[in-house]
């Protein structure tokens, strides 16, 4: 690598770097605000905890910080060097486009490697390790979830409100109960109450005294036409209220495989593409849906660390091409290119319950289209 690459390197590599702490920050405070702030402010996990966890979240949200970050720091790169005319006197000494963008290109393929390195094991052990640490907190003081003077929606098919908690005593309670459709279907109001918690079930179990209780029209729970029922209890049998959601969160088939290896999902791959001796048609079509499901698991993984690599190529002609100073016009070219690659990606992504339209190869035509789109800009900046 000569003193040209070194330079036009150096400059890339420092400015991709702090573009990509740049998202990375703002996406882990995303995801933390999200997942981990309020068992923080509810006393269920200490600071040491939430740091341990915050900087699980910064691993994998590094790999998707990667795209963008490098878009970014390559277009503020060479648009500052077209801007003081360095790329015109590249030019003019008999330079091509190609030869300029070398060292970017380098870059682009030794991210993409880290990035795949990342999703593939990196991510997935992380994924695993912070959800597996925040249930065992959780589950160490489960009566910890009843916050006092708080709306309480992490119970599935119930909200409760409790007033105040000493120890088991609670008092002022509300609970609701909700249809799939997220109606009122049953409201009790208690003035006292215990509250335990049930190892085996995996669940706390409320004993309600003093209670009002209302049910209403499972049909109809909206409609002021249906006749209610109220009627008053001294004490109600134990409401169950599970904890396997809190536990177990967003454990549906998708994110199980999140939290997979390379060589898992490989593996399960392998598995669902053998037939089941005595399989039934709906144990077959649902193998199908599954191995789906990996697949495209395995292709997202690849092609987002495709994307850097996509990303670097595409912003050499663009940053050329703009020829601006300006943070704020190259940080909006990224964005748009992003949002856009990001957008057609999840649409595609939604194909996932059609197998017969291969969602996970459709899944590289975005890379595809921005590599050809770079294409077609190399070409067009080389003419000039």
């Amino acid at each position: 690598m000569n003193l040209l690459d070194r330079y036009i390197f150096k400059s890339i590599l420092v400015t991709c770097l702090g573009a990509v702490a740049l998202f990375a920050f703002v996406l882990t405070v995303g995801n933390v605000m999200k997942e981990f702030i309020g068992y923080l402010l509810a006393d269920q996990i200490d600071l040491l905890l939430f740091l341990r966890l915050t900087g699980k979240i910064v691993l994998f949200t590094v790999s998707f910080a990667l795209p963008m970050g490098v878009l970014t720091g390559v277009l503020l790169t060479l648009g500052r060097l077209s801007a003081d005319s360095e790329i015109t006197a590249m030019r003019a000494s008999g330079i091509s486009l190609l030869r300029i963008a070398r060292p970017v290109i380098l870059l682009g393929l030794l991210l993409s490697a880290l990035t795949l390195y990342m999703n593939e094991e990196i991510s997935p052990m992380a994924k695993a390790s912070s959800r597996r640490e925040l249930a065992e907190a959780v589950r160490s003081n489960p009566l910890s979830l009843l916050v006092p003077r708080t709306f309480i929606r992490q119970f599935p098919g119930f909200v409760v409100y409790v007033g105040e908690k000493k120890g088991r005593e609670i008092s002022d309670l509300w609970l609701w109960q909700l249809d799939k459709e997220q109606r009122v279907i049953h409201m009790i109001r208690a003035r006292t109450g215990l509250i335990d918690y049930n190892e085996e079930q995996n669940a706390l179990m409320l004993t309600l005294r003093d209670a009002v209780v209302e049910e209403r029209n499972e049909k109809a729970p909206e409609s002021s036409a249906e006749p209610q029922w109220v009627g008053s209890v001294g004490s109600t049998d134990q409401i169950k209220l599970s904890l396997a959601r809190l536990f177990e969160k967003n454990s549906g088939t998708r994110t199980k495989l999140d939290f997979l290896p390379h060589s898992e999902l490989v593996a399960m791959r392998d598995t669902l593409e053998r037939p089941v001796a005595g399989e039934n048609e709906e144990g077959r079509q649902q193998r199908e849906r599954t191995w789906t499901k990996v697949q495209i698991v395995l292709s997202e993984r690849i092609n987002n660390a495709l994307a850097v690599f996509s990303f670097a190529l595409i912003a050499v002609p663009l940053g050329i091409k703009v020829s601006r100073r300006e943070t704020s016009a190259n940080l909006g070219i990224a964005v748009a290119l992003a949002l856009s690659y990001f957008f057609c990606s999840t649409l595609i992504g939604w194909l996932e319950k059609h197998p017969a339209s291969m969602p996970w190869l459709l899944l590289y035509l975005p890379n595809v289209a921005m590599i050809l789109l770079a294409g077609w800009l190399y070409a067009r900046v080389e003419k000039r």
